[in-house]
């Protein structure tokens, strides 16, 4: 009997871009964050991109000591890859995204492959009862702010993050100008395969949210990336569990998470964030495919180990 085909199902557990207001179930302090990903990683996730926030109101940080309040405590609790960002949030400087990251040297981090306009500003326009000012502030500061990574910024985080710690990347990309981004830095010689593509949809300011959108940029990467590269699909919102379902019977990997969509179904938030894992892992085994151990990711994507951060 042939083996089954083995799926990285990466939860994404709190990001930047939602706030306390949308939903009372998005993980806000470091024990919240801690017990979410645990519970994600015991419904399937094999790999855990997280953000830090600050336990006072909630918002996205930077700091090293919000993001040492939470890994340990995973760390010792479940096996799953953790992968954090280096994207932190709205208004960071280089220096503050990748302060985390540098300090604990993890076996993966997100890489965000290039400078774009990342509109969460529309989510204003949806009535609610704010719980702290700095939430419109954060959602409104999108209309004419950047998010920056330039060629400049992406080689010093390869360098320092892949060279220096041994650090393998999730390559965001949010258009096909991404692929061919990335495609430049391998062709240099400044990263080398396996390359782990994860591909997003449904962002303001990056590639729409259609399924012609995501054969393309399949089609793009065979032909920049051949065999030397895995992906995985990610999208916003009420696209997530489609787009994670077809980008897995197309041979790739599923992201889900409560940074990318807060709803399990129409109108119906998600309790958590395994919730959600439970979801397209349910569909994933039901398409006849496997989940991917934390072992076997890690051969899959050639990390390092969990014995070799420093958390």
């Amino acid at each position: 009997m042939a083996e089954k085909r083995k799926i990285v199902i990466t939860c994404a557990v709190t990001g930047s871009v939602h706030t306390p207001s949308m939903s009372p179930h998005l993980p806000l302090s470091p024990d919240e964050i801690a017990t979410a990903a645990i519970e994600a990683a015991e419904a399937g996730a094999t790999v855990l991109h997280l953000h830090a926030r600050d336990p006072k109101d909630g918002r996205p940080s930077p700091a090293v000591e919000h993001f040492m309040a939470f890994l340990p405590r995973i760390k010792q609790s479940t096996d799953a890859v953790v992968n954090i960002t280096t994207g932190g949030g709205a208004g960071m400087s280089l220096e503050e995204r990748l302060a985390g990251p540098l300090a604990v040297s993890p076996e993966m981090t997100s890489l965000n492959m290039g400078s774009m306009n990342f509109g969460i500003f529309p989510m204003l326009d949806r009535p609610r009862e704010w719980k702290y000012e700095w939430e419109k502030v954060h959602l409104e500061g999108s209309r004419a702010g950047i998010f920056r990574n330039t060629f400049a910024d992406i080689e010093r985080i390869m360098k320092e993050l892949g060279e220096g710690h041994g650090t393998r990347f999730e390559f965001e990309c949010y258009d096909v100008g991404h692929l061919y981004s990335l495609a430049h830095f391998v062709e240099r010689g400044l990263y080398k395969p396996p390359v782990f593509l994860q591909l997003i949809f449904g962002i303001l300011g990056g590639i729409g949210a259609e399924m012609d959108n995501l054969i393309h940029m399949k089609r793009v990467a065979d032909r920049l990336f051949g065999e030397d590269y895995l992906f995985s699909v990610m999208a916003a919102g009420r696209h997530q569990i489609p787009f994670a379902t077809q980008g897995a019977m197309m041979g790739g990997n599923v992201r889900v998470g409560l940074e990318d969509s807060l709803y399990i179904g129409a109108g119906e938030l998600a309790t958590s964030n395994a919730q959600q894992v439970a979801k397209i892992r349910r569909i994933v085994e039901e398409l006849g495919l496997g989940i991917a151990s934390p072992a076997e990711a890690r051969k899959m994507l050639a990390l390092k180990g969990g014995d070799r951060v420093k958390f």
